[in-house]
């Protein structure tokens, strides 16, 4: 018989910052106000949606906006079909696995996500990830070692970058887009180790695309491996939702992808790596950050099956989804804005001076229109501007909405 015992309770200090620690730490966030790079929170207090209701700060009034800042491309973040699949699987099976993959965290909706997945860009094998951020921290230290060389766009997401810094292999940068200096770094690589080049498919903070056909090239020439982080392309762009290489024509030149469930598949959270079972079996065994975090909740991997349902059933109208974009570019450059050229749902709207980019953005919050401003370190220095994202969920009305509070700013 187990014997219950009364709980203790410990009462610690006041833990005490160093001085030095304090003052470094006061210091940074000083930087950030004067670059006007501070961000700020506010609480949404409705479903994710193409309008929201939130709160800037606890305990203040609601608002009614217009969302043009949630990755939520598709509109299925709040979608019934989605969210009936999470609550029935939420029913079946529970609410999580409380264990590792490899011990009694993977459940049969994971595998069956991941043969999905798999089919659905045309690999031979997927793995899940709690994040795409945890996918590309499991890849490059998983598949890389001493002697090899990695070489990565200079824009890179955050994610990739900290991947990189993870494993033992040399890293060199190109600039973005450029295939011809990516080409000069693989040349620079040490003969006899293993080179993969690595990119975003989609940048997200410019909603450029990267040059698949010259990259595949360069990298047949130099025998590396070609590595697309699609996160802001799969389930966006391309006629049936696969993403850059579709759109580019350019599914052969992709040995591997990272990709993620937490924007246009459902928005909630959740990461993959597919490609060569080889690698991707690699990864399963050495990844730290699969093997070591919690296996994603059952719910969301059934909603994310729901929603390859619904773009393989040709449920999602993509077309609708590229002319809102142009749309609402072709507005904003009438309205006298400095909008980035391109067709994506990204659409960055530059102001260059970080102060500029943070008044718009608080003069469309008073007009209801919620457009968030990035700045440096996010982007790079005098290159601030608005990210807006176009999604599904918007309306017609939404988007005359934006134009309207767009052109009333500038009076």
């Amino acid at each position: 018989m187990i014997r219950r015992t009364r709980s203790r309770s410990i009462t610690t200090g006041t833990i005490m910052l160093d001085e030095a620690l304090r003052f470094r730490l006061d210091a940074r966030q000083q930087a950030l106000a004067t670059r006007h790079a501070t961000t700020r929170e506010l609480a949404i207090t409705s479903a994710q949606g193409g309008t929201v209701v939130a709160r800037v700060s606890p305990g203040g009034r609601t608002h009614d906006y217009v969302n043009l800042c949630a990755n939520n491309y598709l509109g299925l973040a709040s979608d019934p079909r989605i969210v009936e699949a999470a609550i029935d699987a939420i029913a079946r099976v529970g609410f999580g696995m409380a264990s590792v993959r490899f011990i009694s965290g993977t459940h049969e909706l994971h595998w069956t996500l991941e043969r999905r997945l798999a089919a659905f860009l045309g690999t031979e094998a997927c793995a899940l990830f709690p994040s795409a951020f945890d996918a590309n921290g499991a890849l490059f230290e998983a598949l890389l070692s001493e002697g090899d060389t990695v070489v990565s766009d200079a824009l890179n997401h955050a994610s990739i970058i900290d991947g990189i810094r993870l494993c033992r292999a040399q890293c060199s940068r190109y600039a973005n887009r450029d295939a011809a200096t990516a080409a000069h770094a693989l040349a620079a690589a040490s003969d006899g180790g293993a080179r993969l080049l690595v990119t975003d498919g989609v940048f997200s903070m410019d909603g450029t695309q990267a040059p698949l056909a010259a990259l595949g090239a360069v990298c047949r020439q130099h025998r590396s491996l070609l590595v697309m982080d699609d996160s802001h392309g799969i389930g966006v762009i391309g006629a049936t939702g696969r993403g850059t290489a579709e759109v580019q024509q350019q599914i052969a030149a992709v040995d591997l992808y990272v990709g993620t469930l937490g924007k246009a598949l459902g928005g909630a959270s959740g990461g993959f790596v597919a490609g060569p079972a080889v690698a991707v079996n690699t990864i399963r065994q050495f990844g730290r950050p699969y093997l070591f975090s919690n296996a994603l909740m059952p719910a969301i991997a059934a909603a994310s099956i729901r929603a390859l349902d619904l773009i393989e059933q040709g449920e999602i109208d993509f077309a609708r989804l590229t002319a809102m974009s142009t749309y609402l570019r072709r507005g904003l450059t009438q309205a006298g804005y400095d909008v980035m050229p391109g067709d994506h749902p990204i659409v960055p709207v530059m102001f260059g001076d970080a102060a500029r980019s943070q008044a718009a953005a608080c003069a469309l919050a008073d007009c209801g229109v919620l457009a968030q401003s990035f700045s440096y370190p996010v982007v790079p220095e005098g290159r601030a501007r608005l990210r807006l994202q176009v999604s599904l969920a918007l309306s017609d009305d939404d988007l005359e909405s934006v134009l309207s509070a767009f052109r009333s700013i500038r009076r």
